[in-house]
């Protein structure tokens, strides 16, 4: 039984954990772009408008994230997993 928590544990920190910072990641230069659209379309309302629709989906991909990631985390400590790392510890 504990060699299949120390599993599980390995492929949290080897798997799942740096695939969920590569897509925090992802949507936070999703963020951003729509902040730069945002900006560069002060004149053109139709570039705003794609501006602010990057913005609001790098948000949802921002919680969506997170929220994996608490999830994973109550599901490896109810299992009897190790602690996980928060993806940002990794390196």
């Amino acid at each position: 039984m504990e060699n299949i928590k120390v599993l599980i544990g390995k492929i949290n920190e080897q798997i799942i954990a740096p695939i969920i910072l590569l897509l925090f990641v992802l949507s936070l230069a999703y963020f951003f772009w729509g902040i730069a659209d945002y900006i560069r379309g002060s004149g053109n309302e139709q570039i705003r408008k794609v501006g602010r629709d990057h913005m609001i989906w790098g948000l949802v991909g921002i919680f969506i994230m997170v929220s994996a990631w608490a999830i994973i985390k109550i599901l490896l400590s109810s299992v009897g997993a190790p602690d996980p790392v928060f993806p940002s510890n990794l390196f």
